[in-house]
């Protein structure tokens, strides 16, 4: 990315998966605020990067972790510079997801939400995440069966 078509290629990479990246992160972190922050820095890594975003294959996936990093360490841009935020709708059926997710363990959370929300293969959150994939497979399977069992006791009516 160099000149003009470098932040055009960044404003369209933007435009294009800053909401799917914050409806990640909340799933994974249960905090709409830091979803959107954890994206926000994201983002302003990749503007002061961008010559290392420019040589990797999947930018979205690089941006994605970034924003997992930024969750991890709980780090806080203190720049003045932010990027205007498109607004995220968050349905009450998102809602109840996060609130099952949130009872599941971290790393069965994150899991979880990576398969299913970011489509990434196991092999792929092994390698993002820097896990063997038997470990990515056991917290997958428990993560599931876990909220499995949260959403069907969120629907099953009360008799009383």
């Amino acid at each position: 990315m160099d000149g003009r078509r470098g932040a055009d290629d960044l404003d369209v990479l933007y435009a294009g998966c800053y909401r799917r990246l914050v409806v990640q992160m909340y799933a994974i972190c249960g905090v709409m605020a830091d979803a959107e922050d954890a994206v926000q820095e994201a983002f302003i890594t990749a503007i002061r990067k961008r010559r290392t975003l420019q040589a990797v294959q999947n930018p979205e996936a690089w941006i994605r972790t970034v924003a997992l990093h930024r969750l991890h360490h709980g780090w806080r841009h203190q720049a003045a510079e932010r990027l205007p935020k498109p607004a995220v709708d968050v349905g009450p059926e998102h809602v109840a997801l996060v609130t099952a997710l949130g009872l599941l363990d971290a790393g069965q959370r994150e899991v979880v939400v990576l398969h299913h929300l970011a489509d990434l293969s196991v092999a792929e959150i092994a390698a993002d995440l820097g896990l063997p994939v038997g470990t990515v497979k056991s917290r997958l399977g428990r993560g599931r069966a876990r909220l499995g069992e949260l959403l069907a006791e969120r629907e099953e009516p009360s008799h009383g």
